[in-house]
């Protein structure tokens, strides 16, 4: 037979079950400042990619003239400058704060994209041809690129952590990439002739930000699907 526990001595007490009892996490930080880093090192990575893209494409700008080059100038410029408010909501870890700067966000994007489309109209005005179209082509190709490595960026991140405002501004950035390339067709259309096509591009350029404002917009709205979509408690 298995002899009884023996009582502890006077003037000590038994060790709790797991051997500590000092109200804390266990050396674990706590979640919500976990996330905060997670999403400030997104929004920082994204934030030098975007930066990198736009000081390459306004050195070829002022080369080159192109109204198509310089609506994705402004939107990508734009576009990098969403990590700021993305930035503070994180570091303030208020939910309601990363939603404000969401909104910031999509309407960055609109602002972005009713810029463009004016200088894509005053250039159709007042016609003026692009020079240099090599480094026209190879702007629109860096542009390309450096929204492609931030889309990725973003999107990885604002999955990870169940985010629908970095989840926008990595679509934005996905279709940015798509916007670029309208540049480098820019540069071909001029070289073979048609210089009218830069601002009709610049056009569509514009046409394509608003589509995207819309789909950030929508985004937005959904708002996080772990917790909007979580059954209720039983």
């Amino acid at each position: 037979m298995t002899p009884p526990p023996t009582a502890a001595p006077a003037g000590r007490r038994r060790a709790p079950a797991h051997g500590h009892d000092h109200g804390h996490s266990h050396g674990l930080v706590d979640p919500s400042i976990t996330r905060s880093r997670a999403g400030l090192r997104v929004v920082l990575a994204s934030l030098v990619i975007l930066a990198a893209t736009a000081a390459a494409q306004a050195a070829i700008y002022v080369a080159t003239g192109s109204i198509a080059l310089l609506a994705d100038l402004v939107h990508n410029a734009g576009d990098a400058l969403t990590a700021v408010p993305l930035g503070a909501a994180f570091l303030l870890r208020s939910p309601r704060a990363e939603r404000a700067a969401g909104y910031v966000v999509v309407l960055t994007i609109l602002v972005s994209g009713v810029i463009a489309g004016a200088l894509a109209i005053d250039r159709i005005v007042h016609p003026l041809a692009p020079d240099h179209l090599i480094a026209l082509a190879l702007a629109g190709a860096a542009g390309a690129a450096g929204n492609a490595i931030a889309a990725r960026v973003r999107l990885g991140g604002g999955r990870r952590l169940d985010s629908p405002a970095l989840v926008a501004d990595g679509e934005h950035a996905r279709s940015d990439a798509i916007v670029s390339v309208g540049v480098v067709l820019s540069a071909a259309c001029v070289a073979l002739g048609a210089p009218v096509a830069d601002p009709i591009i610049g056009l569509a350029i514009t046409a394509l930000i608003l589509r995207i404002t819309w789909a950030s917009w929508t985004t937005m709205r959904a708002g996080p699907h772990d917790h909007d979509r979580r059954p209720a408690a039983t």
